[in-house]
């Protein structure tokens, strides 16, 4: 599930870098993805995350996968967007799904645009054509949010999910990239 809890409505003077998740980030990334599960209406997970499963998570990921990690210098790691495949499957090659995560006390900081502009440019180096977002229709500012860098809604699925005694509904969306052609790999 992507997620981006507000638009960025101010900017942090603070330098946050950018990079590849190292193993000692794995405790952070299940600490932030833990604090949109308590939050709720963000993802529709509701079994909290461990150091082990983000361990187990990454080690199955293909050389066209990855979590990027955002760390502001005082305060370590506060948020993390990955780019997984869309499908295994050999036509799917061109397609990613994409999911963004800050720290709920890091939002409306302008770190957010930061992390998409970076995931999306290595969506771009992955050479994926096809980029997928889905998104709780109970956070509309992460739907805003996509549609600022591109995205546009696919449709809605209703009621696809049910979680704390309600009904959730999905959104779709998607952003093509154009100038990117189809991946080619040894089986195409």
């Amino acid at each position: 599930m992507s997620n981006v809890l507000h638009l960025n409505r101010s900017i942090s003077t603070k330098t946050m870098e950018i990079r590849p998740y190292l193993e000692e980030d794995f405790q952070a990334i299940a600490d932030i993805y833990n604090e949109s599960i308590t939050k709720g209406g963000i993802t529709m997970d509701c079994c909290y995350r461990s150091l082990d499963d983000i361990r187990s998570m990454v080690d199955k990921f293909d050389g066209r996968e990855i979590i990027l990690v955002g760390a502001v210098d005082d305060i370590g790691v506060i948020g993390w967007g990955i780019i997984k495949r869309y499908s295994d499957r050999l036509g799917y090659r061109v397609c990613c799904e994409t999911s963004l995560y800050l720290s709920l006390s890091e939002t409306n900081k302008g770190y957010g645009s930061r992390l998409q502009k970076a995931i999306l440019q290595k969506v771009r180096e992955f050479g994926y054509h096809h980029v997928v977002a889905k998104i709780l229709t109970s956070n509309p500012e992460s739907i805003d949010f996509h549609k600022k860098f591109g995205f546009s809604l696919v449709g809605i699925q209703k009621e696809i999910g049910f979680y704390r005694g309600k009904w959730f509904d999905v959104a779709i969306m998607q952003l093509i990239l154009p100038e990117i052609p189809p991946y080619q790999s040894e089986l195409a």
